[in-house]
């Protein structure tokens, strides 16, 4: 499967890993092309795996879109594309933390994914996944020992399915919480799991892992 990533930052880096860890062609556009072509050297580096680079207006490739840019710079991407996105799955990673890392910037009652769906174009299936994973974990796919657990939100059966295939593909445990404004649940998560960081010491090596 085809699958572009927009931005070249750390999410970007682990996600492309696990992507073409699981045979899938990867495109990663970003504002600074440089940018994307070093991180495409980078991931050519690693893997043998099918990957490219290109700068944000550049034709989307594949089915699968995932917004790898913070939040602040969503609004922005999405009118880019606006005209490229119906019948495409976009998948927000976002976690969309106030500047003291102390709260949401989201009002309450919402959440990013549900307010990227409605700045998207009608036909846009948008889900909410990675956002509780850290970039550094993903590099692996695992974290003590034991694969990811990504949580997956969104009202598009097929579209869950498909970003759960890519999941599992990348050798991680997919995980359906949903529909989309779970993922005020999954935000809330996030900035809970980033806070931990600073009082456990575990620099963003840590998982959240549901085990029975």
């Amino acid at each position: 499967m085809q699958v572009t990533i927009l931005g070249a930052g750390n999410m970007s880096r682990g996600i492309a890993t696990r992507l073409l860890a699981g045979a899938h062609e990867v495109h990663i556009l970003d504002r600074d092309v440089g940018h994307a072509a070093t991180l495409v050297d980078e991931l050519r580096s690693a893997s043998d795996g099918r990957v490219s680079a290109g700068a944000v207006g550049d034709k989307l490739m594949g089915d699968v879109v995932i917004l790898a840019v913070p939040y602040v710079g969503v609004a922005r991407m999405v009118r880019t594309y606006a005209d490229q996105l119906p019948g495409r799955i976009l998948v927000d990673v976002t976690n969309p933390v106030n500047a003291a890392y102390d709260g949401l910037s989201v009002p309450p009652g919402t959440s990013a994914a549900e307010e990227i769906a409605k700045l998207a174009p009608d036909g846009t299936k948008v889900v909410k996944a990675f956002n509780t994973t850290f970039a550094g974990t993903l590099l692996t796919g695992r974290a003590g020992g034991l694969p990811l657990d990504v949580l997956v939100a969104g009202d598009d059966a097929d579209a869950k399915a498909t970003i759960a295939r890519l999941v599992e593909m990348g050798g991680m445990r997919p995980l359906d919480v949903g529909p989309l404004h779970r993922a005020r649940q999954l935000e809330g998560m996030g900035l809970l799991h980033i806070t931990l960081q600073f009082t456990m010491g575990t620099g963003f090596g840590s998982a959240i892992k549901i085990v029975s």
